[in-house]
């Protein structure tokens, strides 16, 4: 990161803080009454709400110091660090005498919420004697500005306060008040504020992603876990402090509102308890009804936006999967002023838009007021429900466990389909008033609930196995390890065991579903069936809010076994995040060592190997040793003391296993050198290129990072063997739609370390430099849009999915056919370079892209086939409407473009660093890039 950014605050004198280790609070600090407690407006340069004013995080934390060292209703808790080395803080607030028994109450809401071992007597009793855990977080996403500038008005005013309700929320609830981006308030407020002329300040300009890699990402990462942001947050929620409700605040409204408030749209995930659904829509219109009750018009609820409940990768969503109540409200407002417009169709009161505001000039103080009435609202309904709320969290876990140990099935919408095109029965009789039956809804007879719904085979699995051993031991690790990271829980083999009459090694794992969070295990594991929701009946598909596919174990490619009855044997429980089981060296040759390809850690082992100096190729051919043959791709690696000390290094922590030979293997090789890799950006950062540089620093790759100035100047074979253009680094146009151009700001006004950054990609500037690059030698990986390459360099491909009108290519229409980021299935040929290391059938997840068919010639020259799509029916997990169209089209190719290499993919192989299963395809790619013809 820039110290460009890191802008140097005013000197803040820090108080003494009350620490707190991962699960046991320390004594709280003495401290002065409420009424000691300083203000917002004495502590910071100016009050927060003040317009064209922000606080940053290092005046943010200063305050929460001073905070806490004055009032004995907060005690603060250290849960990690940032990316950028910063402490991410929790303020816990609560009444004094609650605060001295603090961690008998974490205690409780621990048991409750994990249920395991609780009676339904020990419930009540615990329900009756703990309190509600809240959860209020702010500035996840750094430029949504409303959220950690109300927190601190928040925070003073819960310490400051002592009315009847105040006092009695206090005593009823503990309040967890965390900040979710630290480094991003930082930033932003620093970029924002560097204007002396209070006109001037903006932070649309904000040349760096807000959070290191991922920016607005940062809240789609809540499944995996792979930021060191999410992983104290997930902690946090589902390992130490466990609260009922989890209330994640962001901007910016429904346009001619002020705020979406809860209850959200359908699609309703299927796997989470009924419970928490009810819950939700109780708090949600209890918001409603304050902010109406104390005359705050303007906010929208389920319609008024198209926020719901499916995706599993945010922070409010992911609640729903562990039994707690997820919050998402999103608000306007910012620093600087601005208005609420007139939108004519939400002037009229509904049931989703209950008080319409009408159009007036809005300031930042406004936004914080209504903040602190919803957060009011979220405290009050916790007070008023704490027993049933931390009663309700234990039934839905039990619900969990017996419903892990017993048949179950998931009702799912195909298996709706089947009711759904059964023979209808007839009308017959008479109704309760003796009138002849109306003609009504569809009715089929009951039997074929059993029948179609409930079929033996295809009920909820008791648990799932994932075998030692697998060709990939390191990521199924990496898979298991996030889910401890969500607070599940996972059990060791320490002995070999059968299960469902299949035997299983000793140390390999079981992800049981009788747990709390099986909702969790279930969508981690089993393929997501989203309904085919339309706009109207009929009509085109209505956009998901996110992504509809995600199964994390498809994704990573991960071998596992569904277990549809009870497993014994000797386990025992994962105490915490997993280690990679430590690989071997067998033979005792003097040549050099071979690896197989298969596992994504050889990629580290090879880029330590060339960052010695050292020479390890890929085998063309399978190598036969001993019995076991070892696919195309096995990295050969000959013997020195150099090379010795890091192939046994990459055994015993990567996992890697290594056969000593005694000669160098037969057949040809293809000898890797050091390559040199141009990872292309934009000025503030593209978020799929954020990802894939957090990924390429996981797996030890050198590269830079370049930009569209670099790339116009030509000469690019001077800096770089392989340029990787990750999805939508290109301008999207034609059959891949239409893209917006980047925020640029004036020259004069960026600094200087920026400049570079400036400017964007361009059909007539950029790509013909890069084509160049590309027939001088070079190669290009280019995923998802960026594929558009194959036009702008007119290679024998074209588009697959598209139409021609008005003599252009344009996307299908989206009911001939939509994949709104789905997993499918996929062929590979892996004797070929591109794909060495993957098995034939491999998992891709594909987000409306454009798969290629050949233009001209059936098989034209210099075009090499490396997966496509095979049959009708690709869908593994998500929404597919007219999926048939991918039949035949391929999804990863290598193109040969004069003495270089354009390499296009389709779907999105490092898709927001999950899929596992497919990054072969990209390191591949990348390594290619130095080998020449």
């Amino acid at each position: 990161m820039k110290n460009a950014l890191l802008l140097a605050s005013a000197a803040l004198v820090l108080q003494p803080v009350c620490a707190l280790a991962q699960d046991a609070p320390t004594d709280a600090p003495t401290a002065a009454p409420a009424s000691a407690v300083t203000s917002p407006a004495q502590f910071f340069p100016e009050a927060p709400g003040t317009d064209y004013y922000l606080a940053n995080y290092t005046q943010y934390e200063a305050y929460l110091k001073r905070l806490a060292s004055q009032s004995d209703r907060i005690r603060l808790v250290d849960i990690g660090k940032t990316s950028q080395g910063r402490t991410q803080w929790v303020a816990v607030v609560s009444s004094p005498a609650n605060l001295a028994r603090l961690e008998e109450y974490r205690k409780i809401a621990a048991r409750l919420a994990k249920a395991r071992g609780v009676s339904e007597e020990e419930a009540r009793k615990l329900a009756a004697t703990g309190k509600a855990m809240v959860w209020i977080d702010a500035g996840m996403h750094a430029t949504e500005t409303v959220t950690a500038q109300g927190q601190i008005q928040v925070l003073y005013k819960l310490l400051s306060q002592n009315d009847p309700e105040t006092l009695r929320e206090l005593d009823d609830c503990i309040i967890l008040f965390a900040h979710d981006n630290p480094d991003g308030m930082e930033m932003v407020a620093n970029w924002y504020m560097r204007h002396d002329d209070p006109k001037k300040r903006e932070f649309s300009t904000l040349p760096e992603l807000y959070q290191s890699y991922v920016g607005h990402d940062n809240n789609r990462d809540s499944f995996m876990s792979a930021m060191k942001e999410t992983r104290n947050v997930n902690a946090a929620l589902f390992r130490q402090w466990y609260p009922q409700i989890i209330y994640n605040q962001h901007q910016t409204g429904p346009a001619g509102m002020v705020v979406f408030v809860p209850p959200f749209r359908d699609p309703f995930n299927f796997n989470y308890d009924p419970i928490v659904m009810a819950e939700l829509n109780e708090v949600g219109f209890a918001m409603h009804t304050r902010l109406i009750a104390e005359g705050k018009p303007g906010s929208g609820t389920r319609s008024a936006a198209r926020y719901s409940t499916w995706h599993n990768g945010m922070e409010r969503s992911v609640s729903y999967f562990h039994n707690a109540i997820g919050l998402l409200t999103e608000i306007i407002g910012g620093p600087t002023p601005t208005e609420v417009p007139l939108v004519p169709e939400t002037q009229l009161p509904r049931g989703d838009e209950m008080m319409p505001i009408k159009p007036r000039a809005w300031h930042l103080q406004d936004s914080l007021d209504y903040q602190w009435t919803l957060n009011r609202a979220v405290i009050d309904y916790a007070s008023r429900n704490r027993e049933r709320l931390l009663f309700n969290i234990w039934r839905m876990g039990a619900n969990s466990i017996a419903r892990g140990e017993t048949d179950s099935w998931t009702v799912t919408p195909s298996k709706v389909d089947r009711l759904v095109d059964a023979p209808p029965l007839g009308a017959k009789g008479t109704d309760e008033y003796n009138r002849p039956r109306a003609e009504g809804p569809k009715k089929v007879d009951p039997a074929l609930f059993k029948s179609l719904v409930e079929v033996p085979a295809e009920r909820d699995p008791k648990a799932y196995v994932i075998p030692a051993g697998q060709a990939d031991m390191p990521t199924a690790v990496a898979f298991l390890n996030a889910l401890i990271r969500a607070g599940v829980d996972v059990d060791v083999a320490d002995a070999p065991f059968t299960a469902d009459g299949k035997s299983y090694p000793a140390g390999s794992y079981v992800v049981r579903t009788a747990q709390a969070y099986r909702p969790h295990v279930l969508d981690m594991f089993e393929p997501q069936d989203h309904p085919h929701d339309t706009e109207y009946p009929g009509g085109p598909p209505q956009a998901p809010y996110d992504i509809t596919g995600y199964t994390l174990a498809y994704q990573m490619g991960v071998d596992f076994a569904r277990v549809l009855d009870s497993i014994d044997g000797r386990f025992h429980a994962a105490p915490g995040e997993l280690t990679v089981p430590a690989g071997a060296i067998t033979g005792t040759g003097e040549a050099g060592w071979i690896v197989g390809h298969e596992s994504n850690n050889s990629f580290i082992l090879t880029n330590r190997l060339l960052k010695a100096g050292l020479h390890p190729a890929w085998l063309e051919s399978a190598q036969n040793l001993g019995g076991k043959t070892l696919a195309p791709g096995a990295i050969w690696i000959p013997r020195s003391a150099k090379a010795e000390a890091i192939v046994a290094r990459a055994v015993t922590e990567l996992g890697l296993n290594a056969q000593a030979l005694g000669a160098a293997p037969a057949g040809a090789q293809m000898a890797l050198k050091p390559v040199r890799i141009g990872l292309v950006d934009r000025y503030g950062g593209l978020i799929s290129a954020g990802w894939t540089r957090w990924l390429l620093e996981q797996f030890e790759f050198p590269f830079d990072t370049l930009y569209a100035k670099r790339i116009d100047a030509g000469d690019l074979a001077k800096d770089y063997d392989v340029l990787l253009f990750a999805d939508d680094a290109l301008p999207s146009a034609g059959a891949w739609g239409k893209s917006r151009a980047p925020s640029q700001p004036d020259l004069a006004d960026t600094p200087a370390p920026y400049r570079k950054e400036l400017g964007a990609i361009t059909d007539d500037k950029s790509v013909p430099q890069v084509r160049r690059f590309v027939e001088q030698g070079g190669a290009v990986v280019a995923i998802g849009s960026s594929g558009r390459l194959v036009d702008l360099f007119g290679v024998p491909l074209e588009p697959a999915l598209a139409r021609r009108e008005d003599g252009a290519l344009k996307p299908l229409d989206t009911k001939a056919f939509f994949i709104p980021g789905s997993i499918l299935s996929a062929r590979v040929d892996n004797r070929q370079p591109l794909a060495y290391g993957l098995p034939d059938t491999v998992d891709v997840f594909f987000n409306r892209a454009q798969t290629f068919v050949p233009s001209g010639k059936a098989s034209p020259a210099g075009v090499s086939t490396v997966s496509w799509f095979e049959g009708r029916d690709t869908l593994r997990s998500g929404w597919a409407v007219g999926q048939e169209k991918l039949a035949g089209t391929i999804a990863v190719a290598d193109v040969r473009v004069g003495k270089g290499h354009l390499m296009v993919m389709a779907p999105e192989v490092a898709q927001r660093a999950q899929s596992y299963g497919t990054f072969k395809f990209l390191f591949n790619g990348l390594l290619l890039g130095g080998v020449k013809d």
